[in-house]
């Protein structure tokens, strides 16, 4: 049976995690698990587990990590913009295509009414790299998916919805276990939703802000 080989960068994060769980058990899938602290998996292991240590805006380092993968899935903060090229080059050098990329709502001032002006008002400053991860993202010749997650809980549960660019964006909150869902979805079948940006919200929380605010 052949695996498909996924690296996932930014492997200590909270979704990243949920992630892992839905596919660590996978026979046919193989997870190299790439993050700045090892410390921060403790306890994931298995024979289709691989933890590398390392800096996305390491040149060697990300692309050490990236040879002969199948897909990366990339959920990081800070410096998206940055990150973003790195990746798209390191891949582009390794001949790996699937990308599937975590961005924010909002990078297209798609959120509209209300809670498109409390979210522009609490997060818009800090957008600006994150939109332009997506736009080196997307005029790329990859195979990319941009996931734009509402704002974050941590409830247990898997319930979402999908907007697609160009379509308004609909709740207002999203469970990191639902976003981590989908994208195990997306990398049990990889042809879905490919040169999407998509955003994810829980059905039902339309409203002026998200419900913890």
């Amino acid at each position: 049976m052949k695996q498909t080989k996924v690296l996932i960068l930014g492997a200590g994060g909270a979704i990243a995690h949920h992630v892992i769980q839905f596919l660590q058990h996978h026979g046919n899938i193989h997870l190299t698990l790439f993050l700045r602290n090892k410390s921060h998996l403790k306890g994931i292991k298995g024979p289709n587990i691989n933890i590398v240590e390392g800096d996305v805006l390491h040149h060697k380092q990300l692309n050490e990590a990236m040879k002969d993968q199948d897909i990366v899935y990339a959920n990081l903060a800070g410096s998206l913009d940055k990150m973003a090229r790195q990746i798209v080059e390191a891949m582009e050098k390794n001949g790996v295509r699937r990308l599937i990329f975590v961005t924010s709502l909002g990078i297209y001032n798609e959120v509209p009414g209300a809670f498109g002006k409390w979210n522009d008002s609490m997060i818009g400053n800090s957008l600006a790299p994150y939109r332009e991860a997506a736009d080196i993202i997307e005029t790329s010749d990859l195979d990319y998916t941009v996931v734009r997650p509402a704002w974050l809980t941590d409830n247990e549960e898997v319930d979402y919805e999908l907007t697609q660019k160009g379509e308004d964006f609909k709740g207002t909150e999203v469970s990191r276990k639902s976003v981590a869902a989908y994208i195990a979805d997306l990398i049990q079948h990889p042809r879905k939703n490919i040169k999407a940006s998509v955003g994810i919200d829980k059905p039902g929380t339309e409203g002026d802000k998200p419900s913890f605010y």
